[in-house]
């Protein structure tokens, strides 16, 4: 459908058969395509007038832009393709123009005219369309129409309501009577006269019947043959057919895969991405520089071993006694003798003032014993010398024990080999500690010279991945966008590939083409396998065969028997006056059940068939909550709940219930109303808007299984129906915009 209609703009509608779900958001021109469909079937009534409260559809659909109202729909009616047109040549009768043509010929329908052209295709009025399949949410409930109500009585009533059913009841008794009455009548007379005929044909009718069987088996059997060749030659169409339908998906697909490789590459190369050897060189490169932060890490922890070693050297070195001297001063202190120190001269100075003047002393003392110079003197000279000794012998003692005091005092022990050992030691911490110094001045310039080479490197990289991706300002993006650059063009290799393999795949195709059979493409393959086919062409020839030599031995027999032309046209006479008393019968029989149907559906005026149809759809629809529907014949309806016998008006259910109800009804109405062989399709207006999800679901499957009868076309302007049949290939869903 392409419509000028109110807001519809040169905007264009295809739709599929069956059920159509056509979802778009309020005010995107739902109920406007759904009056320019009816409109399209019935034309809009220029003589209608705008009122209080109503505008008349001629000026609330005029075209939004000013253009001339019109429509175009191209449809299948009357067995063929039609296409309808409906244009404004003037204002006061817009779309008053109609054209109805066989699509694709431009030759006019000639039953077509732009009055009867709805009733024409529908097989009803505007008036009885719109009260049954024509289902817009704020019109759910049906209301009395003249024309409805004379569909529907024309269904249930006899038509002549003056009639008097009990008289012509009785006429028809009679009637039935004289052809059969018990084991009297016309009928039980010719029966007799036909069996006696028959026994007397009986032998002839058998071998008439074996011939007419094994002429018929063999005419089937011939039928049965020129089936199995034609469905050889099927099965050659069908894979020739197939093969075309492989060729020309495969070069499709040749074609998507290729202009997808030529996107992906234009796209990369608008992106400047870099080929994959620069990538995985970059890539290399950052995962070496995860391995170059290891190394400089540890160049660092062996930094800080090496100078905490360092430290711990210093620190032994200044704990020994020789600390701040060098080795060649430390083993020549612990060489040399001990140097002089402060020592106490007071003893000796003591024995000396003691010692002199008592030698004196000592000296008179002899001298006056002995009166002898010499002996005096020598004595005194004696105890002289032995004080002096004594004195210096003080003097030394006094010498060694400060001496001893300073080496206690310096070295801790005033062993000499004890002290020369303190000097060796402290001589190999000093060495223990220039070798400390160097390795931790090693490791440090090591650690320098990574880290500098790691900061290289890492600025390097940086500088070449900016090339292509200027955000890349650290490593971690760096490598980032390097990973999406690397699956870029994997894409792109996958794409070549894949247009590579499909590009091959349609070659070798078309080169399988070249001794396909021609001729028109079945729809289906058959049903058995070739060789099922071959084999039983084989054993139709050879019972055909048979069949021929048995009909040639009983059509011997039955010459030999006699001609039985006159007896077989005696019976088929009696037959025939039997068959037409028989059907004269049952005509009248049937014409007496109908005339007591009549006669109850003339009494209740109005057909219970209509609400038991609407019970059984309204049970789908509510899950089995209600199992009963009563309406009158002003169309009020009444729902009975399952299981409580009190049927409730629907005045009194919810909302969503009584909409259902109403939907549940003109269902009904538009099975037993519209002409079936015209299947004229059903449009709902956002009618399912007050179904709860549960009930939606429960509408939206039934009204699956009836578009497989008729077209559906379900507007609506929520997405749980689109996503209820998401994936189902006999539903059509199209989401609507406001651009169309």
């Amino acid at each position: 459908m392409t419509a000028a209609f109110g807001t519809l703009q040169n905007r264009t509608l295809e739709l599929e058969d069956g059920l159509n779900i056509l979802q778009a958001p309020n005010e995107s021109g739902k109920s406007t395509w759904c009056a320019f469909l009816l409109a399209m079937f019935y034309g809009i009534n220029s003589r209608e007038r705008d009122r209080a409260g109503f505008i008349a559809e001629k000026n609330r659909y005029a075209p939004w832009s000013g253009a001339a109202m019109s429509g175009r729909m191209d449809c299948r009616a009357l067995d063929a393709e039609l296409t309808l047109t409906r244009t404004t040549r003037r204002q006061s009768a817009p779309m008053g123009e109609f054209r109805a043509v066989y699509a694709g010929t431009g030759e006019p329908v000639p039953e077509l005219t732009g009055p009867a052209c709805g009733e024409t295709l529908l097989g009803v009025s505007r008036e009885v369309y719109e009260r049954s399949a024509f289902i817009r949410q704020a019109g759910m409930a049906v209301t009395q129409d003249a024309g409805l109500e004379r569909r529907i009585a024309a269904l249930i009533t006899s038509g002549e309501e003056d009639t008097s059913c009990s008289e012509a009841a009785e006429a028809l008794k009679r009637q039935r009577n004289r052809r059969r009455h018990n084991k009297t009548g016309q009928l039980p007379a010719l029966e007799g006269e036909l069996a006696e005929l028959r026994r007397q044909i009986t032998e002839a009718e058998e071998l008439e019947a074996c011939l007419l069987a094994a002429r018929s088996r063999a005419e089937e059997l011939e039928g049965q043959e020129t089936a199995l060749r034609a469905e050889l030659a099927l099965h050659d169409r069908w894979e020739a057919s197939q093969r075309r339908k492989a060729l020309a998906e495969a070069e499709f697909s040749a074609i998507q895969t290729e202009h997808l490789a030529q996107d992906l590459r234009r796209r990369l190369e608008e992106d400047r991405i870099p080929e994959n050897d620069t990538i995985g060189r970059l890539r290399g490169a950052i995962v070496n520089l995860e391995t170059t932060r290891k190394g400089v890490d540890r160049a660092r922890q062996q930094r800080d071993e090496a100078a905490q070693a360092l430290l711990r050297a210093e620190d032994a070195v200044g704990a020994s006694p020789f600390a701040g001297q060098s080795a060649e001063s430390a083993r020549r202190e612990a060489a040399e003798p001990p140097k002089a120190v402060p020592w106490n001269p007071l003893p000796g100075i003591a024995v000396i003032l003691c010692g002199v003047p008592a030698s004196f002393l000592a000296f008179y003392g002899i001298l006056r014993a002995s009166h002898s110079a010499p002996l005096s003197l020598a004595a005194l000279a004696a105890l002289l010398c032995l004080v002096f000794v004594l004195a210096f012998s003080l003097r030394k003692r006094a010498l060694a024990a400060a001496q001893r005091a300073a080496l206690l005092k310096r070295f801790g022990t005033d062993d000499g080999e004890a002290i020369t050992a303190l000097a060796e030691d402290y001589c190999a911490l000093l060495s223990a500690r220039d070798t400390a110094q160097a390795e931790a001045n090693a490791r440090s310039a090591a650690a320098e010279s990574l880290y500098a080479a790691l900061s290289a490197n890492e600025q390097g990289i940086l500088l070449e991945v900016r090339r292509f991706a200027p955000a890349a300002f650290d490593i971690p993006t760096a490598d980032a966008l390097l990973r999406t650059c690397a699956q870029r063009r994997r894409e792109l290799m996958n794409a070549e590939a894949a247009a590579r393999d499909t590009r091959s795949r349609s070659e070798a195709l078309a080169s399988q083409m070249a001794d396909a059979p021609q001729g028109e493409e079945p729809l289906s393959p058959p049903a058995r396998s070739r060789e099922e086919t071959t084999r039983l062409l084989s054993s139709a020839q050879a019972e055909r065969t048979a069949a021929r030599s048995e009909a040639d031995r009983l059509s011997g027999r039955l010459h030999a028997i006699g001609e039985t032309a006159a007896l077989r046209s005696d019976a088929e006479r009696l037959q025939q006056e039997i068959a037409a008393l028989e059907r004269e019968y049952d005509a009248i029989q049937l014409a007496m059940e109908a005339l007591d149907r009549a006669n109850a559906a003339l009494q209740s005026r109005f057909s219970p068939e209509l609400g038991r149809r609407a019970a059984e759809i309204f049970s789908r629809l509510t899950d089995g909550r209600y199992d009963g529907v009563v309406l009158d014949r002003a169309f009020h309806l009444s729902a009975e709940p399952a299981g409580e016998g009190i049927y409730r008006d629907a005045a009194l259910l919810s909302a969503g219930a009584a909409d259902q109800l109403y939907l549940a009804v003109r269902l009904a109405i538009c099975e037993l109303v519209l002409p079936a062989e015209q299947a004229a399709p059903i449009v709902l207006d956002d009618a399912l808007a007050n179904f709860d999800d549960e009930r939606c679901a429960a509408a939206l499957r039934y009204l699956k299984e009836l578009g497989r009868q008729r077209q559906i076309l379900l507007f609506t302007c929520h997405s749980r129906e689109s996503a209820f049949f998401a994936g189902d290939g006999e539903v059509s869903v199209r989401r609507l915009t406001e651009r169309g």
